[in-house]
């Protein structure tokens, strides 16, 4: 919001949360003007700016063996009940199949997860394990905890996803500052405000 308000003061910014196929479609169809995604396969005019490689991390319940480990290599939760992400998040998906072909385990899954509620859910009720974004570790219930892997430690992307076509100038703006946000450059902008009344979607 901040990289924005203090040159189109009046602007209008609407947030929405979606999985990122959903979004990636949205973007495609002009329902959306720029989403923070993960980036999906074949996005035909859709472009992507990286902004992090998201470490992943071992989560399971407090209670389990792992727990006493500071860090974890992934051969050693073999034979675990594991929780992969379900084929509404495609890209974490295959990331998670990829980490655990490389540490030589099976790439099925016990169970299937569709956000962070249903894997907390099933850890509690299966004493699963998941490999999740680091992120999560700001959801964690109180049932729940989490290690670094260690070794070969998958990642995956964050990033700010628009459309080629789009020619908003509020979405160039917002393009540009969220650069500067990502360098570490100041984000003042020298040109005169405007008081524009567009609206605008992120999500």
């Amino acid at each position: 919001m901040r990289t924005l308000s203090d040159e189109l003061p009046q602007i209008e910014v609407r947030l929405s949360s979606d999985y990122s196929p959903r979004l990636a479609d949205a973007l495609m169809k002009g329902r959306l003007d720029a989403a923070f995604m993960r980036p999906e396969p074949h996005a035909g005019s859709l472009v992507y700016k990286r902004l992090h490689a998201e470490p992943l991390i071992v989560v399971f319940s407090k209670g389990h063996r792992l727990a006493a480990r500071k860090s974890i290599r992934l051969p050693e939760i073999k034979n675990e009940p594991f929780i992969k992400p379900a084929t509404t998040a495609p890209t974490l998906r295959k990331i998670v199949e990829d980490s655990l072909k490389r540490a030589g385990l099976d790439t099925r899954a016990d169970h299937e997860a569709h956000n962070f509620a249903h894997t907390f859910s099933i850890i509690s009720s299966a004493r699963a394990v998941a490999l999740m974004p680091a992120y999560a570790k700001n959801y964690l219930p109180s049932f729940v905890t989490s290690r670094p892997i260690k070794g070969d430690v998958p990642t995956v992307d964050l990033v700010v996803g628009y459309n080629r076509a789009n020619t908003s100038q509020i979405l160039k703006l917002f393009l540009e500052r969220v650069e500067n946000l990502t360098s570490g450059k100041a984000v003042t902008d020298p040109r005169p405000s405007k008081a524009l009344t567009q609206k605008v979607s992120y999500a």
